[in-house]
């Protein structure tokens, strides 16, 4: 099996993530970039993780012709009915900004109680083969959202999330330690099924 995998995602922080935990199944990652991909944007106009995890691993696949994965992730908030869902990176209106994001989230959760602050992290990993076969698989982490960012590591809205089970966020926590139980991670534990069974 082809073990070189062109990541759709031209997040660093994302392609860090999943290579720190595809490194046990083998499996080397690298960037669409390095694959030599024009610098396309796709429009990720879904309205589920797996619509645009799809689209951006079929979009990039056409281009390079190698195995493609994507990844599309975020916060479901259940207070706030599913929301930012797929749009958690530009929450706010910009794209990637982390502390206007996090500022929105916790403006709309002003005054909720603790008990209705629950919430996951969704992650969904599709990879598509040259061939047309299409391995999809999503992971979830719940937990709840505290009320001040707290902790140093991590991204978007890791300061604000505290994973089910712990007293920490995920930005508290090591990059092991969040490796261990994060939506990614969960995400790829079932996608290394699907690629068991096609082994």
């Amino acid at each position: 099996m082809d073990k070189v995998i062109v990541a759709a995602s031209r997040n660093k922080h994302k392609i860090e993530e999943i290579e720190a935990i595809t490194k046990k199944f083998g499996m080397s990652i690298i960037s669409r970039d390095e694959a030599g991909v024009p610098p396309v944007e796709i429009v990720e106009d879904g309205e589920t993780f797996e619509e645009n995890s799809f689209k951006k691993a079929d979009e990039i696949m056409k281009l390079c012709g190698k195995i493609t994965l994507a990844d599309d992730s975020g916060l479901m908030v259940d207070y706030l009915c599913g929301a930012p869902g797929v749009y958690s990176a530009r929450f706010a209106g910009e794209d990637g900004n982390d502390e206007k994001n996090n500022d929105k989230l916790l403006k709309l959760l002003d005054g909720v109680p603790a008990k209705e602050r629950t919430a996951k992290f969704v992650s969904v990993i599709t990879m598509v083969y040259p061939d047309g076969t299409v391995l999809s698989a999503r992971g979830e982490c719940p937990g709840r959202i505290i009320t001040v960012p707290t902790g140093d590591g991590g991204f978007g809205y890791d300061p604000l999330f505290v994973p089910e089970g712990y007293d920490k966020t995920f930005a508290q926590l090591t990059p092991e330690e969040k490796n261990a139980i994060s939506h990614r991670a969960a995400a790829l534990v079932e996608l290394e099924k699907l690629l068991e069974a096609r082994a």
